[in-house]
This record gives structure tokens, C-alpha cells and sequence, in this order.
């Protein structure tokens, strides 16, 4: 027998709905959920797909079975050694290096708010090229011990940019503008070491400030590797006290963000990432200033473009050194490729800027 459903009461207040402002708000955050989770799957997808290729095709291609028996640690004659030895090494410091170069360039853009604020422009890396440059040269050091001396210079430098930026609080233009006089500094003692440097260690110091990952191991991937798994949680789990940063000091304070702590984690996290890639592969131009935007555009607005801006990075990584390999008609380090496409990029972005009446 059916219950009789109770009348309602006056005292009973009816159901509410949703008011259409409420109701677009809701729609526009769903739709930016989907958005960036089908980039991030598509991006995903794409490096799969070019890491492949890049395993697969060289002066000799191989078939992806095989490719895949070598991975699985088979011994295929020919293919154990180019594929295992050259060939995935290879591909994998260029998918982790582009990884922390992502990262690392829209953790910076984003806590400045400001796409300048890339460690290629305000002198991280040329902290950690200068480095590379007096270890090779004057002190005679080589393999890891360079990687190291470049790991510890670029993380002071990065320091001492922020200590000099510091007054009240960390200004985004101020920082940009003391990492760039920075950086002119450091190109400058980098030139005076090679002008005085002799032909060997001149080679080998122009191969690694030019980002290269010619003649790439297993020994410059396992830290990266390590550096990725132990930073990059560091970052996302900053994720939101980073978006909370973009609305100024004040209002974040007020949303329970201590701003200054938020910004010495991020700025110590990234400054390690981006010197162990540099470390690894050199100062591939660009791609940690090319990554955020890009992802920014391909995400749209609202959305946290941390992991997009990082696959994006080791998209860049992979197809360059892939162009710099085979479709140029000579053989290029992927720095010369990152940069020939990022210049034009900084132009651009310089006039559109002063055409708005925006400031750097």
C-alpha cells in the first residue's frame, strides 16, 4: 500500500534552483575541466607518438616490434645497440629535460605573472651556462662534476636575483629586469672564459652551452629522471596557492596564502629543475619561455597550465631534435633549432606588448 507523501508545511521551504548566473558559472568551469583534461591527453598522446617515431626512424629504421623487443631488454642484433644505447637514451632526456623546461618557464611566468619571466630571459640559465663554462675551461672539470658545479651556481644565482628583487614583497617587473642585467653579466664572463680558452675545452664548452643531447646516456638521465619524480609533486601540490598569487599580494594574503613562502618554494623547485636539465642537455633555448604560452592558448583561460605547459615542453624537445636530425639536410644541436623558432616568438610578443601600452 502506498504511503500518502506528506503535505507541505508552510513552515517547509521549496526547493531553490540554481540562478542563471550560478548556472553559466558552473557550465564555463565544467567545459574548462574537459577542456584541459582532453589537451593534456592529446599532448600526451602526441609525445607517445613522437617518442616512438624517434626510436623507430634514423639512418636505419627499424620496425616498432622490434623497438619494442629492445625495450623489453631482447637482444636484437643491430638494434640492441642503436636503439638501446643511442636511440632511447636520447629520446628520454629529451622528453625529461623538456618536462623540467615546462615547468619550471610557467611556474616562473605564472607567480610574475608576466610571459617574460622565463629562466631563459632573467639569467638562470646563463647563471648555470657561465658555470659550465668556468668548470670546463679553467678548472678542468668534466662529465658530472660539470653538472653539479652548474646545478649549485644556477640555484645562487636564481637566490641572489630574488634577494635583489626583494623589497616589500617580490615585484614581477623589478625581478625581470635585475635577472636581465644579470644575465648580460654572466653572457659576458661566458664569452671572456672562451675567448681564452683553448681549442678542446672550446669545443666541448660551445657543445654544452649550445643544448645538445648528442652523445646523451644513461648517465645524464637518471638524474633528471630522479629530479622530476622528487620536484615536480613539489610544484603541483603548489598549484593552487600559485593561481591564489596571480591575485595579487594582498587579496592572497587575505585568502590565507603566505606569499613569500609560496614564492620561495616555487622559485627553489623550478631554479632545481631547469639547472638539472641544463645540466643534462644544456641551455636549450626557449623552450622553458615557449611552453606557458603555448599551453595557454591551447588550454584557454581559468586553467591551471602547469602539467599542459609541461608536456608541451617535451613535445617542443622531441620534435626539434628530430628536425635538427633529419629535415634540415644537416645534422643540429636541438638548441639551435629551439632557437631559431623562440627568437621570432620574443619579437613578436615585445611589439605586441608596446603596441598595447603594456610594460615588460
Amino acid at each position: 500500500m502506498k504511503q500518502a507523501r506528506p503535505a507541505r508545511t508552510a513552515s517547509t521551504p521549496p526547493p531553490t534552483q540554481p540562478s542563471p548566473t550560478t548556472q553559466t558559472v558552473l557550465r564555463g568551469r565544467i567545459a574548462r575541466v574537459a577542456r584541459r583534461r582532453t589537451v593534456v591527453v592529446v599532448l600526451a598522446a602526441l609525445i607517445v607518438i613522437m617518442f616512438g617515431v624517434t626510436l623507430v626512424v634514423g639512418q636505419t629504421i627499424y620496425s616498432p616490434g622490434e623497438v619494442f623487443r629492445v625495450i623489453l631488454g631482447e637482444n636484437v642484433p643491430g638494434a640492441t645497440f642503436t636503439v638501446g644505447r643511442l636511440r632511447l637514451p636520447r629520446a628520454s632526456l629529451a622528453l625529461l629535460a623538456g618536462l623540467c623546461f615546462g615547468l619550471g618557464g610557467v611556474t616562473f611566468q605564472t607567480m610574475l605573472r608576466n610571459p617574460l619571466a622565463s629562466p631563459d630571459i632573467i639569467g638562470i640559465s646563463s647563471g648555470a651556462s657561465a658555470a659550465a663554462a668556468f668548470a670546463i675551461v679553467t678548472l678542468g672539470l668534466g662529465g658530472t662534476q660539470v653538472s653539479i658545479f652548474a646545478i649549485v651556481v644556477g640555484l645562487a644565482v636564481a637566490l641572489l636575483i630574488y634577494a635583489l628583487s626583494f623589497k616589500s614583497g617580490v615585484a614581477g617587473t623589478r625581478l625581470i629586469l635585475i635577472g636581465i642585467g644579470i644575465a648580460a653579466m654572466l653572457d659576458s664572463v661566458t664569452a671572456y672564459i672562451l675567448s681564452h680558452a683553448a681549442d678542446w675545452d672550446l669545443q666541448a664548452a660551445q657543445r654544452w652551452l649550445t643544448g645538445s643531447l648528442n652523445g646523451a646516456g644513461w648517465a645524464q638521465v637518471v638524474p633528471v629522471l630522479i629530479a622530476v619524480v622528487a620536484l615536480s609533486p613539489v610544484l603541483l601540490g603548489q598549484s593552487r596557492n600559485l593561481a591564489v598569487t596571480q591575485l595579487g599580494d594582498d587579496a592572497a594574503s587575505a585568502l590565507g596564502v603566505r606569499v613569500d613562502r609560496t614564492r620561495l618554494i616555487v622559485i627553489v623547485t623550478a631554479v632545481l629543475l631547469i639547472a638539472f636539465a641544463t645540466a643534462a642537455a644544456g641551455p636549450i633555448a626557449f623552450v622553458a619561455f615557449l611552453s606557458g604560452p603555448i599551453a595557454a592558448r591551447i588550454v584557454g583561460p581559468g586553467a591551471s597550465l602547469l602539467v599542459p605547459a609541461a608536456l608541451v615542453g617535451a613535445l617542443l624537445v622531441l620534435v626539434a631534435d628530430f628536425i635538427g636530425q633529419f629535415a634540415l639536410g644537416t645534422r643540429l644541436p636541438v638548441g639551435v633549432v629551439t632557437g631559431v623558432l623562440g627568437a621570432p616568438y620574443l619579437i613578436y610578443l615585445i611589439v605586441r606588448s608596446n603596441r598595447s601600452g603594456g610594460s615588460l
